[in-house]
């Protein structure tokens, strides 16, 4: 039987990957302590749960709108002009089953075959996946360590060519915990302005930052002519099962984003979008709860492994992730995460699993309990101690 050539191009999530293989174990008998995935260990809040059920009862379990209920996307237009400082109608919002389908119908909206797209490296697999499907080329942008794992923008202005047509951007950043200041927000909307690029702005950690506030390119004065700026309720509202993502952009794109949503999924299903009004605008008191214990979690987590001979790590800005620099151990990034799951029985993924700048570098995500942090640093030290000598 024959298949499409461009099926081939696809990437697996390498978190995916590590959870079957951490299952299969557990299933042997073996303990092991889940640092892989990027999924709140957080139940979804009361109140929003209690709003999808009372949306069941109503009987709003019927087809919605392919771009959303109207009530929803008014919710989701003024909650993103609130949270960016913009002015975005209802016409311009659109919410859709998670974040994956709008970064992927944004980008078959936007991108021909041929084109070079300039995306974050280390950075969430999707985007250059995603780049290939389309019969594109995705340009890897190095995020730097040095500069608190954001790239520079003199690096990104080599990288711009003739057929270059779009930028993305991760800030807070996936798998680093990073994000862009204000100054590399203007100068990134400067170049796309220039040489007429988009910029796709995944958001989705944007209520998750410490210690500073969040910055997006949308708040740019004259940003929004060229920028999709994507957000959800997944990681914020601990919902990742729910499906529920939305975005802001020009009205124009918008509807052509209507019309993909009708040919590959119809519309989002409806109770869980009224579960986002009650979301979007209830209580968010169990929100500021949970940044409040990934806080402490992430000072565990960065404490813990600076502890342990041949590992740095940087304290991140936002998400809930550290990006380890594991070079210091003499192995690479994915005999560390093997070394990790095999012998200590903490999943993490290689570093390398997030494009060729990330190897030397291991991701853990904190999205679990301090005693099971505290529990995976001390036998990740034991381990390393013996794998040393």
């Amino acid at each position: 039987m024959r298949y499409a050539d461009n099926i081939t191009r696809l990437e697996s999530e390498g978190a995916f990957v590590v959870l079957a293989r951490a299952r299969q174990m557990e299933r042997e008998g073996k303990k092991v302590i889940h640092l892989q995935i990027g999924e709140p260990d957080f139940d979804t809040p009361r109140n929003i749960t209690e709003a999808a059920y009372r949306a069941i009862l109503n009987g709003q379990t019927h087809y919605a709108p392919s771009g959303g209920v109207p009530e929803a996307r008014e919710v989701v237009a003024d909650y993103m002009s609130r949270t960016r400082k913009v002015k975005w109608g209802a016409e311009n919002a659109i919410i859709m089953p998670g974040c994956k389908p709008l970064i992927y119908c944004s980008m078959m909206a936007l991108i021909n075959p041929g084109d070079e797209i300039i995306v974050p490296n280390p950075g969430y697999p999707t985007y250059r996946s995603v780049t290939r499907f389309l019969g594109a080329t995705p340009v890897p942008v190095k995020l730097r360590e040095q500069n608190d794992f954001r790239f520079l923008v003199s690096d990104l202005e080599k990288l711009i060519t003739s057929k270059t047509r779009m930028i993305i951007l991760n800030s807070p950043e996936n798998p680093t915990g990073g994000q862009l200041t204000w100054e590399d927000l203007e100068a990134i909307y400067a170049i796309a302005k220039k040489h007429d690029l988009w910029i796709l702005s995944d958001e989705i950690y944007s209520r998750i930052v410490y210690d500073t506030e969040f910055k997006s390119v949308a708040s740019i004065s004259g940003a929004l002519d060229r920028t999709v700026a994507i957000d959800g309720l997944s990681k914020t509202y601990a919902m990742t099962g729910w499906r529920l993502g939305f975005a802001c952009m020009p009205k124009q794109l918008a509807d052509y984003l209507f019309t993909l949503a009708i040919n590959a999924f119809s519309s989002t299903a409806t109770f869980t979008q009224y579960a986002m009004i009650e979301a979007l605008t209830g209580p968010q008191d169990e929100i500021e709860r949970m940044v409040a214990e990934f806080r402490r979690r992430r000072d565990v987590i960065v404490d813990g492994l600076n502890a342990i001979e041949g590992i740095k790590c940087l304290k991140p800005e936002g998400a809930f992730y550290v990006f380890p620099n594991i070079t210091g151990t003499g192995l690479t990034s994915k005999q560390f995460a093997d070394l990790a799951l095999e012998q200590a029985g903490v999943a993490c993924l290689s570093g390398a699993a997030f494009g060729e700048y990330g190897e030397g570098y291991a991701r853990f995500s904190y999205a679990n309990s301090i005693d099971n942090i505290r529990a995976a640093l001390k036998k990740l030290t034991e381990v390393m101690a013996t794998a040393s000598r």
